[in-house]
């Protein structure tokens, strides 16, 4: 789990750099509400860490926004758009279904923990299950880096 804390680290770190030079407005706005996601996960492996204090409210308000932006995936990638700097796969489009089922579970898992993280050690089982769908979706969805 702490390779997978420090991979999403980087990821986040990493999300201003990739997103310089993005042309294409609706791309931009995936990858920005990408980086949402990525940003509140970095909270809660922070947290888990111990490298933030744990409070349930800082804990709910990241399931909240994680929520919030897996809500608005397929709104986000209803536009066939491209942009080279996305990582975005054609098969989105070509199975929107199953992409938007895909984002439908991580805001159901999300939204389902708000309220249920009662201390640190409800963090770990919370991250794996969170982190299950966005590797299912990204698995057929996004391009490797």
């Amino acid at each position: 789990m702490k390779t997978g804390i420090i991979l999403l680290a980087a990821t986040v770190g990493t999300a201003a750099i990739a997103h310089t030079g993005v042309e294409d407005e609706d791309v931009l706005a995936r990858m920005n509400g990408m980086s949402a996601i990525a940003q509140e996960m970095k909270t809660i492996g922070g947290t888990a860490k111990g490298e933030i204090d744990f409070e349930a409210s800082r804990i709910d308000a990241a399931l909240k926004t994680i929520a919030q932006e897996a809500e608005r995936i397929p709104t986000l990638f209803s536009a066939e758009s491209t942009d080279p700097k996305s990582g975005a796969l054609p098969e989105i489009w070509t199975d929107f279904e199953d992409f938007q089922e895909k984002a439908g579970a991580l805001q159901a898992v999300s939204s389902g923990l708000v309220g249920e993280i009662e201390s640190v050690g409800d963090l770990r089982p919370a991250m794996r299950r969170i982190g299950k769908t966005c590797r299912a979706c990204h698995a057929d969805y996004r391009a490797s880096d």
